[in-house]
Parts: structure tokens; sequence; C-alpha cells
């Protein structure tokens, strides 16, 4: 049976992202404040810790409430008002107010925060607040309505809703005995058994929202990395973005060469020997006894480029020795601008002295000798 044979574009495979977020992208991301996170997770937690803060302190805010409400009908309004007791009276009033609600505004605003930081850490981008005219466009604000991620988000929020009344329905069906009971109660314990199911139903509810917040947390970060993920060539793309283009660094690194290479012909008329293999290593060194410690290395090359530097010590009367297992040796282990290493001292010093003796340098070889 003969098999059909179809053509196969193989680029669609490397453009399909199929790979995880490298960190540079994640950070580029993240510097644009696309982060992952569950935005009702902050709220649900603050929420229980008011619940749970009038749960354990309810009965000094109902307290204080209530002094606060003696003090102003029993004292305050039986005295004649004036412009000044007007003032002094919502003067307390305010002061009062601000002693029993500021506690529980400071715990719920600081875990709010906290939540804020446990999912996305520290973020400010006042960028993202600030007006583009885009965002005007109603066409676009349309697709963002209809889009599956508004319908999504739509589905999400009855499902909050539906659960979220559910349990506290369930919380005040598990409580309809004290709650018919409290209508043949006085005032005051019937408020208070109203106010512990309340209490125990808004607990329920956050407790709700924090495990449906939990779910949301965990879907909103597969959807980013889901969204977040790149293809081979985006991968490659980003790899030459951040090293550079490999062609690029290549004629770079050319013009370096070719410019360190002037340096060293411009230096090399200044060598005091060239050591030769005698064809395939030269090594020019120089020697200034009254400002160097030991010879230098101002020139070296292979091939072509040592005899290059043979022919140019010629050019300027440098003397050319042949020591072939030196040349090797200080080739490959000093670079231009290397001093030459003890090991190497009675054999340079050699060299020297009988290049010295050759042009008649008496005093350089008076330097050498010390």
């Amino acid at each position: 049976m003969e098999l059909s044979h179809y053509p196969v574009d193989l680029q669609y495979f490397a453009g399909e992202k199929t790979e995880k977020a490298t960190p540079h992208k994640r950070e580029e991301s993240r510097k644009k404040g696309q982060v992952f996170k569950s935005a009702d997770l902050s709220t649900a937690v603050s929420l229980l810790a008011f619940f749970l803060y009038f749960r354990m302190a309810g009965g000094t805010v109902g307290q204080k409430l209530s002094e606060l409400m003696t003090n102003i009908y029993s004292n305050k309004l039986h005295t004649d008002l004036t412009e000044n007791n007007v003032h002094q009276l919502f003067s307390d009033i305010t002061l009062q107010s601000l002693s029993m609600l500021l506690p529980i505004l400071i715990l719920t605003l600081a875990i709010g925060i906290a939540g804020q930081l446990f999912q996305v850490g520290f973020l400010f981008h006042p960028e993202l607040i600030l007006f583009k005219p885009e965002r005007m466009n109603p066409l676009s604000g349309l697709k963002r309505i209809y889009s599956l991620r508004a319908i999504i988000e739509l589905l999400k929020s009855i499902l909050k809703i539906s659960f979220i009344g559910l349990v506290a329905f369930s919380v005040i069906w598990i409580n309809r005995v004290p709650i018919s009971e409290s209508a043949g109660k006085s005032i005051g314990d019937g408020l208070g058994t109203m106010a512990k199911i309340v209490l125990d139903m808004g607990m329920a509810a956050s407790l709700a929202l924090i495990l449906l917040s939990l779910l949301d947390y965990l879907f909103q970060k597969y959807d980013y990395e889901k969204n977040m993920r790149m293809s081979k060539q985006d991968i490659k793309d980003e790899y030459k973005e951040m090293e550079g283009d490999p062609q690029i660094k290549a004629k770079i690194r050319e013009r370096q060469k070719q410019m360190a290479m002037r340096r060293m012909m411009q230096d090399l008329p200044h060598a005091d020997v060239v050591i030769t293999n005698p064809t395939h290593f030269a090594v020019a060194l120089q020697y200034d006894a009254e400002k160097m410690s030991a010879p230098k290395v101002i020139a070296k090359g292979s091939d072509h480029l040592a005899f290059k530097i043979k022919e140019v010590a010629r050019k300027h009367g440098i003397t050319i020795i042949e020591k072939k297992p030196l040349a090797r040796a200080l080739y490959h282990q000093l670079e231009i601008g290397d001093v030459v290493p003890e090991e190497f001292f009675q054999a340079v010093a050699e060299i020297l002295a009988y290049v010295y003796r050759l042009k008649g340098k008496a005093g350089k070889r008076r330097g050498g000798e010390q």
C-alpha cells in the first residue's frame, strides 16, 4: 500500500509556543506589571480578620459604643446647645469613634497589604494608571466585554456568589432555632444572639471566599504560565537580544583584533629583541632597566603574523634570535603586556646581553647585568 506524502512546514512547530518562559521574559513582564494574582484573596483574608476581631473584641467595642451613646443622650443633649457645645460634641464623637474603629482599620489594611505582598511582592508601576487614549476606544472596550476571558470571569463571579450565598444560608439554617428563640428574649440578649450569628456567618463566608480565592490563584497561575509560553524561535531571539547577534559580535571581535594588531605593530619598533621558532612563532621583548623590573612582551604572533613581526624587526634594525623552545614557551604562556616570569630570567638575560654586545649598548648592558 502506498502512503501519500504531504509537505510539512517544520517552521510551524518551531513557532509553536511550547517552552516555559525564561527568567528574562518573566522579569520584563514583571516590570510591565504583568503578574498573576487572585484579586479576592487579600479581600477575603481582610474580611476574615475583620470578623475575627469583632468576635474576640466585640464585647469591648460594644461597651465603648454603649458608653458613647449614654454620654451623648444623658449628658451632652441635656445641656444648652451653643455653637461651641455643638463643635465640642462632634469632636468628642469623632475622636471616640476613631478610637473604636482605628484598630480594625489598621488591622484590615495591614493584612490586605500583606496579602498583596505575599502574592506578587513589592510592585509599583504608576504608568499603569496614566491616561491612555486607546483605552477610550469603544471597540476595544466591547472586545474586552465580550471576550472569552470576560465570560470566564462572569462564570467565576456567579460561582462565588452562589457558593458564598449557600454558605451564609447554611449558617442561618443551622441557627434557625436560636434565631426564632431570640424573639422572646430581652433586647440585649436578642441582639447578642443575632450579633454572634452574624459574626459566624461572616467568618464562614470569609473562609469560603478564601477557598475560592486559592482556587482562583491556581487558575491565574496556570493562565499566566500558559500566556507566557515561548516558542524555540522566541528563546533564540531573546538570546540574541541579550547576548548580541553572533555576527555582530564576530565583527566587533574582528575590529578589536585589528586595533590590537595596529597597536602591537606601532609598539614593535621599540622592541630590543625578537625571539623566533624560527618560522612558526615570534615574540618581541622590550626592556628598560630604569623603568621595568623585568622584560615585557610587546608583540607576538604565529605563522603569517610571525613573518610580519620579523619583517618589521628587520626594517627597524631589531635583532632576531632563534631559540625554538624559548620562543614556543613565551608565545604560549604570555600575553602582550605581560612581564617575563622568573623561570625565564636566565635565558632572556643571556639573549639581551648578547643583543647589547652586538649593538654596543654599554649603558643598557650594565643595566641588564644589575
